[in-house]
Parts: C-alpha cells; sequence; structure tokens
C-alpha cells in the first residue's frame, strides 16, 4: 500500500487503533506491518488465515468495512493483494 506521504500518521492510527481486533478475528492467527526501507510510504502487511473462507468472512466483516473505508482514501496509488501458497519454510 503506498500511502500520501502526510497521510501515513493517519493509516498508523488507523492500523494500531485496529490491530488486535483483526489479529484476533477467528482464523486470523499472524499479523505483521512493513515498511519499505527505501520509500518510507510503502507499507505491506503479512498475515495467516487458517482458510481461504476465514479470510473471505473478514473480508466481507464490518470490522474490514469500517477499516478500508479510513484507509483506501489515504492511498497514493492503487493497492495490491495477494493471496500465496507457503511452499517452503525453514526454520
Amino acid at each position: 500500500m503506498t500511502f500520501k506521504t502526510d497521510k501515513i500518521d493517519d493509516f498508523l492510527v488507523v492500523f494500531n487503533a485496529n490491530k488486535e481486533k483483526i489479529r484476533n478475528t477467528n482464523g486470523c492467527s499472524f499479523l505483521e506491518l512493513y515498511r519499505d526501507k527505501t520509500n518510507s510510504s510503502i507499507f505491506f502487511t503479512y498475515s495467516y488465515w487458517n482458510t481461504a473462507q476465514d479470510l473471505e468472512n473478514y473480508r466481507c466483516s464490518e470490522l474490514f468495512k469500517d477499516v478500508w473505508a479510513k484507509t483506501k482514501v489515504l492511498f497514493d496509488d492503487k493497492p495490491e493483494a495477494w493471496s500465496v501458497d507457503k511452499v517452503v519454510s525453514l526454520r
């Protein structure tokens, strides 16, 4: 997600106010927020969902609708999202 420079703090307020609610949503087992090292306007959320249906349920929830409404007005570029399958994990 790329944010307008003057809206980054607004995004962080929205994220911090909702991160525990998102993480505690049924089916979410992991949530992190990353910031690009070279362009401080770019952020990534990274989350684990137990099933694709859990993620879809979240996307249809009032929590998501509220967070999205507050977040999308802050963008400076079209957001991108991916759902992926883990191929390899080394620990």
